[in-house]
């Protein structure tokens, strides 16, 4: 049954209350998010909350009893769900996703593509013939992945290259405690595109000389964590220590050293652009990506590594502010605006207040503490902990109210 089929008989709400799914990639955490939806957890990790409308897992209109999926809608109703402007814009599709991501062990170290990159990439593999469910295929889809994390609890990533000054550093106090197969690493690094380079040496390695590399370096950053008394360097090689527990052996615990290591408090954020090497470890946090699931992985993953198209798409440039910034028009909104037209993320605390959302474009509000409520032209819907709505693009006078956290998905400026 088609979205125009189950609604025709009737005119669409201005705000719909979703069900959205969970996945249950391995790396999930039990607990986080059954907690945050009030569910029994099954003992089954639970990695990923999805709320949009991305053809894998599309969420559902909870109030009607056919539950059809915000995909079919939109399919059915374009221009009544995401407003002409972002059709004209992004054609007939949904731009964004949201997520709410739970991490008890690291997530494969990753890059995704820019606009172009994908449609050829994507282009290409349908031209090969290669299945989209094939294990080698790189391009699911034809769009960029930018994401933004903010984190909901303490969250540990890896986010872009460090600046090579600071690695080199880093380097020095390994090597100065006995990790002498750095040496060379250290002396190429410093060298004319030394980022580029050590990536892909490390990356390319014989699994003999690789083993005996990650076997000395975990031992060296081991070292270094409990020799760090000023901490300079003890979140860095800690995080590679956590990389080779949860990954024995992989080169993605080393090349962990050549990024950025953050530890996220509640409320801050990192944006990933284009090429931007990254990994979370261990955390939970929303995440707002454009609405692709392109990934091309190079470390901590059994799955599979295509080494040449990994190295054209990855930034190799230095990256030295990993945090990124909320602008903070008011004492009850915070509002994260990336340089991407997909998707921005506003977090708004009413704290017993009457907030209103600007914006025309299509909405996903997910409360995630306490208890909100969303108004919008005569419309009124309670939500709980864990609940979601889609807002119409064109809705007047959209206003939350109570007690709670909502993160409020839109379009970008």
């Amino acid at each position: 049954m088609t979205g125009r089929q189950t609604v025709e008989a009737r005119a669409l709400p201005p705000i719909l209350r979703l069900r959205n799914a969970v996945r249950d990639y391995a790396w999930g955490s039990v607990t986080a998010i059954p907690e945050l939806l009030g569910i029994e957890a099954t003992g089954a990790p639970a990695a990923e909350l999805w709320m949009g409308a991305h053809p894998d897992e599309p969420s559902r209109w909870a109030d009607d009893p056919a539950e059809p999926g915000l995909d079919a809608l939109i399919e059915a109703w374009p221009e009544e769900m995401l407003g002409a402007g972002s059709v004209s814009r992004f054609g007939p599709r949904l731009p964004f996703l949201l997520k709410v991501l739970a991490a008890d062990k690291c997530l494969s170290m990753q890059v995704h593509p820019n606009a172009e990159q994908a449609r050829a990439g994507y282009l290409d593999e349908e031209q090969r013939g290669i299945p989209r469910t094939a294990a080698q295929r790189n391009y699911s889809d034809a769009f960029a992945k930018p994401e933004l994390l903010c984190a909901l609890s303490e969250v540990d990533a890896l986010c872009g290259f460090r600046p090579v000054s600071e690695t080199v550093q880093l380097f020095d106090a390994l090597i100065g405690l006995g990790v002498s197969q750095l040496g060379p690493y250290r002396d190429l690094l410093a060298a004319e595109d030394g980022i580029r380079a050590t990536f892909t040496t490390m990356l390319t390695l014989p699994e003999a000389a690789r083993l005996s590399l990650v076997d000395s370096v975990i031992d060296g950053c081991r070292s270094l964590v409990a020799a760090d008394a000023e901490q300079r360097w003890s979140g860095a090689a800690g995080a590679s220590v956590l990389a080779a527990e949860d990954f024995p052996g992989d080169i993605g615990a080393v090349l962990a050293l050549l990024l950025n290591h953050v530890r996220l408090r509640p409320g801050q954020a990192i944006f990933l652009g284009a090429g931007n090497v990254h990994a979370y470890l261990r955390g939970m946090g929303v995440e707002i990506l454009a609405n692709s699931d392109n990934v091309l992985r190079c470390g901590l993953t059994p799955k599979h590594v295509d080494v040449p198209e990994l190295l054209r798409i990855a930034d190799f440039t230095p990256l030295a502010e990993p945090l990124w910034d909320a602008r903070v028009p008011d004492e009850h909104r915070a509002v994260f605006e990336v340089p991407v037209p997909d998707f921005r993320l506003a977090v708004v605390q009413p704290s017993g207040a009457e907030v209103e959302v600007a914006g025309r474009g299509p909405m996903i509000v997910l409360n995630t503490a306490g208890s909100l409520t969303v108004q919008a032209a005569g419309s009124v819907v309670q939500l709980e902990r864990g609940e979601s709505v889609f807002v119409r693009a064109g809705t007047p006078g959209v206003r939350v109210l109570g007690s709670g956290q909502a993160f409020i998905a839109s379009e970008g400026l």
